[in-house]
């Protein structure tokens, strides 16, 4: 059966004269095509995406507002030098800064402070944390705009019913969003700014030339493009080898409505493994890939019992130790992950760019990575 290819109505109106091309309908492809769009607003900006909606991690998140835990920080340092870290937190703050100020109120941010917990036998981790606070808030102070990032909040502990957990270090400038909201308000400033969206678009394939790419489709269909952008972060592999993206599965579930919810704000545990916060009533909380990495290095969608069991332990026996409760729902999304947290923002020729790796901070990272990887192609 020969495949479908282009009609001359459909070459001559909605695939003519396409000038940008972004793969990817997240926060990094939808941010690198509004920029591009508001730099040259004559030129025909199209976005294709594999989904019915962005289908990776953008819209399968936890909703944290945050950009990194004193063990996350901690934890950069052994693998990327203080300068390289000190600016990786810098762009997750202005691109939060940047998300807040596009999306509006439709991102319901709430600066509710993320939470690091520390368990009773982690005394050893805590003191190191506790080490590195006064040195971080200092060297923080002016990206953040403030010199009291991280406290310590131990005395908040038996409000929240947890059990088990002896200490809490807070991160005072951190907070959440609505995913779902943040996303659709992105994808709607973009159509009316002009920008083309396409949805079950998967591309298969780029071809470059000297007048520019040819994008082979799923379908068969092929598409013709001066500049391309892959910003597909986790699936980047998919379509080009030789970078350094592995996709990491994460786990999240969501409870039905609980009465008398203790748990409010947003939580971190074990270096930003694992993460909970409350949704109104309920209680979302994700993550454990670090129980088995090599399972989860996958771009399958889905879920594990190992995994899932686990979480469910965790929430019974430290969450919610007194409080019986239903899950409502589970899902997974598509990290892209790397050696480095440090995203991946370059050329891969004249005609095709990638901004990828968001290494789990793509809420925050995510629109200066498009962005940046715009300003390549423009």
């Amino acid at each position: 059966m020969n495949k479908p290819c282009l009609s001359f109505w459909e070459r001559d109106t909605f695939f003519s004269d396409i000038s940008f091309t972004i793969i990817g309908s997240g926060i990094v492809g939808i941010s690198s095509a509004l920029k591009i769009k508001e730099t040259h607003p004559n030129e025909k900006v199209v976005v294709l995406e594999a989904g019915m909606i962005p289908s990776g991690a953008s819209t399968r998140n936890a909703g944290f507002a945050c950009f990194g835990s004193v063990t996350e920080v901690l934890d950069d340092l052994s693998h990327m030098p203080e300068d390289e870290v000190l600016a990786l937190v810098e762009k997750r703050w202005k691109g939060l800064q940047k998300l807040q100020k596009r999306v509006g109120k439709e991102l319901e941010w709430t600066t509710c402070g993320g939470y690091e917990l520390f368990m009773e036998n982690e005394e050893d981790i805590y003191k190191d944390c506790c080490d590195a606070i006064p040195i971080f808030n200092k060297k923080l102070s002016s990206i953040i705009g403030r010199n009291d990032i991280y406290v310590n909040k131990d005395i908040e502990i038996s409000k929240f019913g947890f059990k088990g957990v002896k200490h809490l270090i807070k991160n005072q400038a951190e907070g959440s969003i609505h995913t779902g909201k943040m996303m659709s308000r992105l994808l709607e400033i973009a159509k009316n700014k002009g920008i083309e969206i396409y949805n079950g678009a998967k591309v298969v394939q780029l071809e470059n030339s000297s007048i520019g790419v040819e994008i082979l489709l799923q379908d068969g269909r092929v598409l013709k493009t001066n500049k391309v952008l892959v910003a597909t972060n986790g699936f980047a592999k998919l379509l080009l080898n030789n970078i350094d993206v592995v996709p990491a599965r994460n786990q999240v579930m969501i409870t039905k409505s609980l009465y008398n919810l203790k748990v409010k704000g947003t939580f971190h545990y074990n270096e930003g493994y694992y993460y909970f916060r409350n949704v109104g009533d309920r209680i979302l909380f994700g993550g454990g890939r670090n129980l088995n990495p090599l399972n989860e290095q996958t771009n399958e969608f889905g879920t594990s019992s190992e995994i899932q069991n686990h979480l469910l332990e965790m929430m019974k026996e430290v969450i919610l130790p007194n409080t019986p409760f239903e899950v409502d729902m589970w899902w997974s999304g598509i990290l892209g992950v790397g050696k480095t947290k440090k995203p991946i923002i370059k050329k891969i020729n004249e005609n095709i760019a990638i901004s990828v790796r968001m290494g789990g901070m793509g809420v925050a990272i995510g629109t200066l990575v498009g962005e940046e990887g715009a300003d390549l192609l423009i």
